[in-house]
């Protein structure tokens, strides 16, 4: 479940001293809200089947009209599920995963046109590419019978104890957009970018079947369950060392969000 009210008060407590650091010439601070989606082992088509929330907020240094440097603070939901695939292997394997996402990360960008620059070149609509880095916190849940599990705990392919799989990691992120002007102060932000993570558990699953034995052994007779559920809808799959998930390619995920951002302007004393 998504707690807004936690989430709000994390941005604030980072928002409310930060705010007179960036209260300066060529910063912006804003906030953003929109949608995510995941690709990897339970989405491998790019589709936008399972669309859920993200939301941040931002500062942003420009430097010249062209050349931006922002830091931002996300949130996002993402998740997938196998009862909506294409494939028959994928249907019949039945897994589904969801997880909460906190994000920090750092990017430039660059504007195709001059904007807020307080040149008279400025244009009031400017799209932009951006490319940086991110640091993401993620933690893959599911539900069986009734209850929300941790994946991660339960070692589904055959992790032993102490052998999990870590829940930080980084990713490259890259996009694009557009800004619009409103005016001296404030700008709609319009963006999409995705982020390439250096993780294949997003959703939990990268490798192949563990042994069922050993993982009720590591973790209890539910984490064996959850490690291969194609028995709650048809035959058995799971068998020890069958593929599980394509290893070869690391799990992403995109933002599509809209936001506000307010640009700091300094207001200068009057001559004699």
């Amino acid at each position: 479940m998504i707690n807004f009210k936690k989430i709000t008060s994390l941005f604030l407590f980072f928002m409310i001293p930060l705010s007179s650091i960036f209260a300066q010439e060529g910063w912006e601070l804003g906030g953003f809200a929109g949608f995510s989606s995941y690709y990897g082992d339970l989405n491998p088509k790019f589709s936008l089947r399972r669309l859920g929330p993200s939301l941040g907020f931002m500062a942003r240094k420009n430097f010249d009209g062209r050349i931006c440097f922002k830091l931002a603070a996300s949130y996002a939901n993402v998740g997938g599920s196998d009862k909506k695939a294409i494939g028959e292997f994928e249907r019949a394997r039945n897994l589904s995963f969801s997880s909460n996402i906190f994000e920090a990360s750092a990017v430039v960008e660059f504007n195709f046109q001059d904007f807020h620059s307080n040149r008279r070149e400025d244009k009031p609509v400017a799209p932009f590419l951006m490319a940086g880095l991110g640091v993401l916190h993620f933690n893959p849940t599911t539900v069986y019978e009734g209850a929300r599990y941790n994946l991660r705990d339960m070692g589904t392919e055959g992790q032993a104890r102490g052998e999990e799989y870590g829940l930080v990691s980084g990713a490259v992120i890259l996009g694009g957009g557009v800004k619009i002007d409103m005016n001296e102060n404030l700008s709609w932000n319009v963006e999409i970018s995705g982020r390439l993570a250096f993780t294949d558990y997003l959703d939990d699953v990268k490798g192949v079947y563990g042994d069922p034995n050993a993982i009720a052994g590591y973790h209890g007779d539910v984490a064996a369950a959850l490690a291969d559920r194609s028995v709650e809808i048809g035959e058995r799959i799971g068998r020890a060392g069958r593929q599980r998930g394509d290893s070869k390619a690391n799990d992403s995920y995109v933002f599509m969000t809209v936001g506000l951002a307010y640009r700091f302007i300094p207001i200068g004393c009057p001559s004699y």
